[in-house]
Parts: structure tokens; sequence; C-alpha cells
């Protein structure tokens, strides 16, 4: 196993603290099965908001997940001019097979933020969505 660190982002429609704390939760969600992780395998996360949301704390929803052994923290992102609006951001430290490739997770309008994963992604998800099938 290899320490790795995973990037991802998702955007809210609002900042509102249900809002906030289902898409982060999405995220983690998938940032989790595409990977293939567990539980163990993660050792921090980090989450960082543009500066229109600060409704809630996202560590919260991995808090929810059972992140409660996982060092969390929050930060607040860079506001450049013309940049994104209402996007949640990770980097996940965790331990992966470093044969396998990583799959970095944007979701919603964040997937503008990294075009050049974008078709990457779009591979990744029917095939992580059929190992998921019982």
């Amino acid at each position: 196993m290899q320490l790795r660190a995973l990037r991802g982002a998702i955007t809210v429609e609002a900042n509102e603290a249900d809002t906030i704390l289902s898409a982060t939760e999405e995220l983690v969600r998938e940032v989790v099965g595409r990977n293939a992780l567990s539980h163990d395998d993660i050792v921090s996360c980090i989450f960082t908001c543009t500066g229109d949301l600060d409704a809630e704390f996202p560590a919260v929803a991995a808090r929810n997940l059972g992140f409660s052994d996982v060092p969390l923290l929050c930060a607040r992102e860079m506001q450049v001019p013309g940049s994104l609006p209402r996007v949640i951001r990770l980097l996940m430290h965790c331990y992966c097979d470093p044969a396998t490739e990583v799959s970095h997770v944007y979701l919603r309008e964040a997937v503008t933020l990294r075009k050049d994963l974008h078709d990457a992604q779009l591979k990744a998800a029917p095939q992580e969505t059929q190992r998921r099938r019982p």
C-alpha cells in the first residue's frame, strides 16, 4: 500500500446547512466508492469551501458517515475573481494499491474545474456502478 492523495469537488445550490451536508456526503461517498477504500485506508481529509458557503462545516458530513477517528480540517478557499461559486473541495489522504489508478471525483458544476479529468470520470463511474450492484 502507498500513501496517496485524492482530490474532489462538488457544487451546491444554496448556502444552507442541509445542502452543504448532503453534497459533502455525496462527494465523500463517491471518492471512497470509486477508489474502493475502506474506513481504515483513510488517513485524513481537508475540506475547503468558497467564501459564499458558511452555513455548516463540511467535516460534519464526514463525521456523520463515521469518520469520527479520522483527522478532518475545514478551510476557506481563495477568492479568485471569476471563480466558480458555491464549491466544496476535498483532499483525502489514504492508502491505496500503487498499481491501481486513483479516481479523482468532480461532481455537478465542479466538473468544469478539471475538464482534463472529466472523460476519465465518465469511464470510471459506470464500472463502479456495476461493481456496487449485488
